[in-house]
């Protein structure tokens, strides 16, 4: 069903003083918002917090007022499709906060729509740089170091403050008044309940990406590498995972056009436990930087439509999509682009690390050296960043 056609309808509170809006419009954002706020009601419980998110924020214990995650893009392409969908729930939700004003709004991720709603809500005269009282927070900064380095500067107009997972960002603001704390990536947690855990004698994972779109590119040359990777070896079964009941639907289609993974595949839903694994093809994505600091080895793939290659080549400024070569530097997981994602590259790529111990050795070191930088240097977690600005507010 085409998004336009749909009907939006965020729901009404139950409480009307809200605290804190969470507005998270991906399953990454989701996932990272659902911690933090966890955490956060743990030491606050008599907080009022609602969301526009997806099922993670609705179990952490938030209002969830539109489940906006069942509707993500993917992609320039996927924004300009589905205009008009977007533009209504962009003009409903902005009605929404106008209509009950919570004291706090916080911003995960998904620039394109959040930091626009951001620019309204000041314009609007309703957040506290606009004249108002809401103030406006943003959860993981955007990919200015890879793009759009200027929107910095809008950022700093429109928000009260910015929280950062990643070591290099806080440098990226040093020219603007943002307030910007670096906050660590909430995988490196010693509680944070990553999904799987290395295991010489465990499955493969498979990991095609959690939207339809990324899934229809990804998906076929991944199957078709471990079909091939498998082939000689009975012992290796794979996993693949998978965030909603609409992807796994889409999924078990895609795997009856390999027959010879049927015994060797099996779907799990993202949030099964913890699984035993010795290796992962992957998209790319967050899931990439959960697999580097549970020490599992692997390939990152992907590959972009047409459009979106063309203009993302003009724009991208960075040697690394994966984000923990990203942060490390260093090319830890080979990443294979475009062209260069396809079965032969990933066979090539993967098979060292089922037979050579010294690869799994050096990865193992890189992932300690990514858990230091991501948790011990850190200022502070994200719920105390959160949480201090809500005290910040009530104290003032």
């Amino acid at each position: 069903m085409n998004k336009g056609s749909l009907n939006v309808k965020l729901l009404s509170p139950t409480d009307s003083k809200i605290d804190l809006l969470i507005i998270a419009g991906e399953h990454s954002g989701d996932e990272l918002a659902a911690y933090f706020v966890k955490n956060l009601l743990k030491k606050n419980p008599n907080l009022k917090i609602a969301a526009l998110g997806g099922e993670k924020l609705k179990e952490s214990g938030v209002e969830l007022v539109f489940n906006m995650v069942d509707h993500s893009v993917m992609g320039l392409v996927d924004v300009i499709k589905n205009y008009p969908f977007l533009k209504r729930l962009f003009n409903d939700t902005l009605n929404w906060i106008e209509k009950y004003q919570p004291k706090h709004i916080c911003f995960v991720d998904y620039p394109g729509f959040n930091l626009r709603l951001a620019e309204a809500l000041r314009k609007k005269q309703l957040s506290l740089k606009g004249g108002g009282k809401v103030g406006l927070h943003f959860y993981v900064s955007p990919q200015i170091w890879a793009w759009k380095s200027k929107r910095r500067f809008k950022m700093a107009k429109v928000l009260d403050s910015l929280g950062v997972l990643l070591p290099f960002e806080k440098e990226c603001y040093s020219d603007t008044d943002l307030p910007v704390t670096y906050l660590g990536h909430p995988f490196a947690e010693i509680d944070y309940p990553l999904p799987v855990e290395y295991d010489s004698k465990g499955v493969i994972l498979l990991l095609p990406g959690s939207r339809i779109k990324a899934i229809e590119l990804m998906a076929p040359i991944i199957f078709d590498s471990f079909q091939r990777i498998s082939a000689n070896d009975d012992s290796l079964m794979g996993v693949i995972l998978y965030p909603s009941q609409k992807v796994k639907t889409h999924l078990e289609t895609l795997l009856k056009s390999y027959p010879s993974l049927i015994d060797k595949v099996r779907l799990m839903k993202n949030d099964s436990g913890k699984l035993k694994v010795k290796g992962a093809i992957m998209s790319s994505g967050t899931i990439s930087l959960s697999m580097a600091l549970a020490s599992i080895p692997g390939v990152i793939m992907y590959k972009f439509s047409r459009l979106n290659y063309w203009l993302l080549r003009r724009l991208i400024k960075v040697r690394f999509i994966g984000l923990a070569n990203l942060i490390l530097d260093q090319n830890i997981y080979p990443e294979l682009l475009d062209d260069k994602a396809n079965s032969d590259n990933v066979v090539e790529s993967f098979i060292p690390y089922l037979q050579k111990e010294e690869s799994i050795d050096s990865f193992i070191d890189a992932s300690n050296r990514l858990k230091s930088k991501l948790l011990e240097e850190r200022e502070m977690s994200a719920s105390e960043w959160i949480g201090n600005q809500i005290s910040k507010s009530k104290n003032d």
